[in-house]
């Protein structure tokens, strides 16, 4: 993933208009897999004398793209996963041969279907390979754009009907190729937030999946099964719904809009530091997951990003096509997003990310994950006697073998402790811990003098607040929709789209307050101010004031464990305790008619 760099080769939508059918002369002496049966399928339509020289060089054309296509895009896997340089000129080529084989089938298709018998469910393969292939783009350049090419390619899979041929052939594979197209259609969609086509989705592909079990007898019906219920309790994830006046779901976005962070006052003095790369770590083993991807993952991956804007709209705009590399507007982080990582792949993809990041450039590392706790009294308080998060669950296991501790004093070898992030505090860092034990984190030490800022989630959670671990933790709901999470813990689940938006404007209206405490503040550790000029951890740090102040103002949340914490502390008195910020919190508690639910106390001066 790249940020900044020049593509060697720039992906391009199917309606780019620079597109040609020319491709390059197959090799005479390599033949391909799909040309030796080009003999059998050409004579299958009448005398191979008789077929035209220009048709037959069509066909085997055809054959040596498609043959190439598959080849570089098997390669796919074989590239590292981490790293920003070496993937690039190989994923160009494979765009590359891609947009070739998608425009030549698409110029000759009477020739290929005479003479090739080329059938509706492999154009279906084609696209879904080059909607795969913007997914996996975005995924390794956080570019949001690419996700709406991936979703034009998908979506004209669907409504182009390409593998609905499929169920009248006696082939099971090719049944399993059109369910994980819909299993891959619906991570793309859920990605961009397109919540009523996943419902559509899910309802097509539990449809296709009940007919596969059915004809095909399979021993992978339970896992199909799971894959259903996983993508429900997904999109069943938020505690609270926006509702239009017909009572229909309102679908709304959590990515950085234009206005989304509050913009920095003249006379504000900030850092000119930018966040360049993020590390997204989950690993709660009750939470809602589809794909991979943990509620909290989501959620955070969301906050980390800016709205999408349509790729082709800017790239098919006549006289753009010169400046359509140059961007507009700053790019997203690059990010990582890691499931369960042992502790040695977490290692090695922060070394990664550490290693490229540019100067005057943040890493962020956010953890979802189990706490673990101390195992018995230490004498010594070093980064290594507090404890930390679990970030594989399989633990004690080396190379597949299961192991036996020896001694309960010894450490978890998938726990990552403060200590483990010391080296890389080299550079500036701004961590994020979401877990029973994020007060690990609190105990951290800046060997380095670098800009450095923990924010902690609360370790527990008030008995009286309805449990809602598998849904998402509450702390990262606050980070990534902030109004959604006041809403929850004031006991509201369904809200009207007007009265939404009038109290977004008003958190806006907060956000806003909250960057002048920050900024005008004596006292407050420079570290905060050099991670501000940043949008996104702007953003971050305005929300986890926001939450760390509601929730010591509600009535529920009288635990010191109940609260967020940080590295360096705050200032309470001129953030989280501020009496302004306080009466904020009260007045859209008001709009709401939950203000009975806040204490009122501790606004005495006003």
């Amino acid at each position: 993933m790249v940020r900044g760099a020049r593509q060697p080769q720039q992906p391009r939508s199917r309606l780019a208009p620079r597109l040609t059918g020319t491709v390059e002369k197959p090799p005479r002496k390599r033949k391909s897999r799909t040309e030796f049966a080009l003999k059998e399928i050409m004579s299958s339509g009448g005398a191979e004398d008789d077929i035209p020289q220009g048709e037959r060089k069509t066909v085997t054309d055809f054959c040596y793209l498609l043959d190439k296509s598959k080849q570089l895009f098997n390669g796919l896997r074989d590239l590292p996963q981490y790293g920003q340089k070496q993937w690039q000129s190989y994923f160009g080529r494979t765009f590359d041969v891609y947009t070739k084989l998608w425009k030549f089938q698409q110029q000759h298709r009477q020739v290929l279907d005479n003479r090739y018998g080329l059938k509706r469910w492999q154009i279906g393969e084609i696209a879904s390979k080059i909607g795969q292939l913007y997914y996996h783009y975005y995924l390794r350049t956080s570019e949001t754009s690419y996700l709406n090419e991936a979703f034009s390619f998908y979506s004209a899979i669907r409504q182009r009907s390409y593998y609905s041929q499929v169920n009248k052939e006696d082939r099971p594979e090719l049944v399993v190729k059109k369910l994980r197209y819909y299993a891959r259609f619906i991570v793309v969609c859920l990605l961009l937030n397109k919540m009523d086509v996943v419902k559509d989705l899910v309802k097509e592909l539990s449809d296709e999946i009940e007919d596969y079990t059915h004809r095909f007898n399979t021993e992978d019906q339970v896992e199909w099964n799971l894959v259903l219920q996983e993508v429900a309790a997904f999109i069943e994830a938020d505690p609270v719904m926006v509702l239009n006046d017909d009572n229909t779901i309102v679908i709304t976005s959590n990515r950085l809009a234009e206005t989304g962070a509050p913009l920095l006052e003249q006379g504000m003095i900030v850092g000119q530091l930018s966040l360049a790369d993020a590390l997204i770590i989950g690993n709660c083993s009750n939470q809602v997951k589809f794909s991979e991807l943990t509620v909290d993952m989501f959620r955070m991956l969301q906050a980390l990003e800016r709205e999408p804007m349509n790729l082709a709209s800017q790239m098919n705009k006549p006289g753009m096509q010169e400046s359509a590399d140059k961007p507009t507007r700053r790019e997203n982080p690059h990010k990582y997003l890691l499931y369960k990582p042992t502790f040695s792949q977490l290692y090695t993809f922060l070394a990664a990310s550490f290693k490229e990041l540019p100067a005057n450039s943040v890493l962020l590392i956010y953890l979802s994950a189990t706490g673990v706790f101390p195992t018995g009294r230490s004498d010594s308080e070093g980064p290594y006697d507090f404890g930390g998060v679990l970030t594989n669950s399989n633990r004690d296991i080396i190379n597949g073998d299961a192991i036996h501790k020896r001694n309960q004093s010894h450490k978890e070898m998938h726990c990552l402790h403060p200590g483990d992030l010391y080296p890389f505090t080299r550079k500036p860092l701004f961590i994020i811990v979401d877990s029973s034990n994020s007060v690990a984190y609190k105990n951290f030490t800046n060997l380095f003098g670098q800009p450095l800022v923990c924010l902690l989630s609360p370790t527990a959670y008030p008995k009286a607040l309805q449990d809602q671990s598998q849904r998402g933790s509450l702390f990262t709901l606050f980070l990534n929709n902030p109004l959604m999470a006041f809403l929850f813990v004031s006991g509201l689940s369904s809200m009207r789209r007007g009265l939404w938006e009038k109290c977004q404007e008003y958190l806006r209206k907060i956000n806003r307050d909250i960057a002048q405490l920050l900024t005008h503040s004596r006292s407050i550790d420079q570290a905060f101010l050099q991670f501000f000029g940043d949008e996104f951890l702007r953003l971050l740090l305005t929300r986890f004031i926001f939450c760390s102040a509601t929730m010591r103002m509600h009535k529920i949340f009288r635990e010191t464990r109940n609260y967020p914490e940080s590295y360096p502390q705050l200032p309470r008195d001129e953030t989280v305790e501020n009496p302004h910020l306080q009466k904020h919190i009260l007045e859209l508690a008001s709009i709401l008619d939950v203000r009975n639910v806040f204490l009122e106390n501790t606004i005495d001066d006003y």
